[in-house]
């Protein structure tokens, strides 16, 4: 789990707490003061006794024949050796430690960090325990992506010089409080979806993006492979697919997809952070890339052709013509061959030229294209306007603060409340990235609201949980998407994590601030809000 370090941010970071040290702000007394945690634990004890520290002679002990218990230690290891310099060995038990790991001096104390898998005391299926005192931190799940979370609590526990790479930039005591953590989020599904295609990101940048995710618990990356602008998904079965409609993007860069060989890696590495990616290629409008080559598919209102704009929808896909759901069926069996995550994404949103027969008829044949290839669809909010949506389809919605369009009963949501999670919205009206349509966001608008306001009568158990997509009309690289989700996907991932009563957004801000400095060790880009004394 490495994002980018350099030895210069660390410089950097500390003449900034400097500085910050001599312009204090208004001062309110945070909830843990020890503990700057995001999301905060659902339940904390600080139970006063001596702080755990990691020593040279300390270790992590994992059975390391579970891939689970496995993924957890070297996800640690992979964090606290460059900064620490100590070998941290992973072993299955301390009777493995070496000769000299067994007789320590007062400096040189062995400590442990303890993973284990057990269903007793089992705080949900992502939730762990995690208890930590002089000699050890004991981090406790009932299954991998729990340990996966503890960890992340235990790296955040410790002091931000853990993120830099460069041991000899020395930034320990490496030590956290004694506490008693138990664990467990609020909503299965926390996730941010990332546009590909307006911009096109590389493999390595959407790896910076699933970094950011695993750190902050949030365990669904949703992928936007096409739309108007460009389709970044190689279909072997349809080359032309990628040859025509892959060289574009807003503004008229050169674009770029993913071949199938880079896909599958970035699944395997969102895997070993346990982030599900849910693959999505946008129709039957939003599809004017797909149909440069197809162009006697196209039932829109223009030729298809290379678009560079912003706007988009249209074009559309005939749904009267049988060569429509041929060509689908060939992409949707490879991309779902391609994804062991449950679900593909059909967007359905925003669809100019179709009556509301053909695209309900769209709809339901593409959810059979689906079902029969073992996954469930997901659609964008209008995809509820269709009657005939199999119990298994998730609708998500998006278009403002409540659910816009009525749900089928049994039918499942996700919620993306453009208002308070579209993170390609500006910040003020001053910020130079972003778009305005849906208001200017905050870092205090993405976090002080409840996502159970949203649901009106829905029921919160029909809610799977909370995703914050990120459009890339504006954001160009990974260093500016960075500066628009930065600070507010950490904000939207504890809102997720928590129930609202079990929320303080005075908390919530301080213990924020405290984030910066790691972001600065690991390259972070961040919008400084003036809402947070960073």
């Amino acid at each position: 789990m490495q994002l980018r370090r350099s030895g210069l941010a660390a410089v950097l970071t500390l003449i900034a707490l400097s500085a910050c040290a001599r312009h204090p702000s208004t001062y309110v007394r945070p909830l843990y003061p020890t503990i700057s945690v995001i999301p905060i634990p659902l339940n904390v004890a600080q139970t006063g006794g001596p702080a755990f520290r990691l020593t040279p002679a300390s270790a992590i002990v994992a059975d390391t024949a579970s891939l689970d218990q496995r993924r957890a230690a070297l996800a640690f290891a992979a964090v606290s050796r460059p900064s620490t310099g100590y070998a941290l060995p992973i072993v299955a038990s301390l009777d493995s430690i070496g000769g000299a790991m067994r007789a320590p001096t007062d400096t040189n104390r062995r400590s442990i960090v303890r993973l284990r898998l057990s269903m007793d005391g089992s705080p949900g299926p992502e939730g762990y325990t995690l208890v930590s005192d002089q000699d050890s931190v004991v981090i406790t799940a009932s299954s991998g992506a729990g340990l996966f979370h503890g960890v992340q609590t235990l790296r955040q526990l410790l002091p931000f010089g853990i993120e830099t790479h460069q041991s000899a930039i020395q930034m320990g005591p490496w030590q956290l409080p004694a506490v008693k953590i138990n664990d467990a989020p609020s909503y299965a599904w926390r996730g941010s979806m990332l546009d590909v295609a307006r911009h096109f990101f590389t493999p390595d940048e959407v790896k910076q993006y699933i970094d950011i995710l695993a750190l902050y618990k949030l365990n669904t990356l949703h992928l936007h492979l096409a739309d108007d602008q460009g389709w970044r998904i190689e279909i072997k079965s349809h080359p032309e697919l990628t040859a025509l409609g892959a060289p574009s993007e807003v503004g008229g860069g050169s674009g770029g997809y993913f071949s199938q060989s880079e896909y599958v890696d970035l699944v395997r590495y969102a895997q070993d952070r346990y982030v599900t990616i849910v693959p999505e290629i946008d129709m039957p409008g939003h599809i004017n890339a797909g149909l440069i080559s197809h162009p006697e598919l196209a039932c829109g209102r223009r030729m298809p052709a290379t678009y560079t704009g912003i706007s988009g929808g249209f074009n559309a896909m005939c749904p009267d013509s049988e060569a429509t759901y041929a060509l689908l069926d060939d992409v949707i069996r490879e991309v779902a061959a391609l994804t062991p995550g449950p679900y593909i994404h059909i967007g359905g949103d925003e669809v100019q030229g179709l009556t509301k027969d053909q695209y309900a008829k769209f709809v339901q044949r593409v959810q059979g294209l689906i079902m029969k290839n073992g996954k469930r669809m997901l659609g964008w909010e209008e995809i509820a306007t269709v009657k005939a949506l199999d119990p298994s389809t998730v609708v998500q919605q998006w278009q403002g603060d409540s659910l816009a369009i009525p749900v089928q009963p049994g039918t499942d949501v996700v919620l993306s409340a453009a208002p308070h999670m579209y993170l390609d919205m500006r910040y003020t009206p001053l910020t130079e990235l972003g778009l305005r349509w849906a208001g200017n966001i905050d870092v205090r608008k993405a976090y002080d609201w409840d996502p159970a306001t949203a649901i009106k009568g829905l029921g919160q158990a029909r809610v799977l949980g909370l995703e914050a997509p990120l459009w890339s009309e504006t954001p160009r690289n990974i260093t500016a998407v960075e500066f628009l989700v930065m600070p507010r996907l950490p904000a939207i991932a504890e809102v997720a994590w928590l129930p609202a009563s079990r929320r303080s957004w005075d908390d919530f801000r301080l213990r924020l601030a405290a984030h910066g400095p790691r972001w600065n060790l690991l390259g972070i880009n961040y919008y400084r809000s003036t809402q947070i004394d960073w």
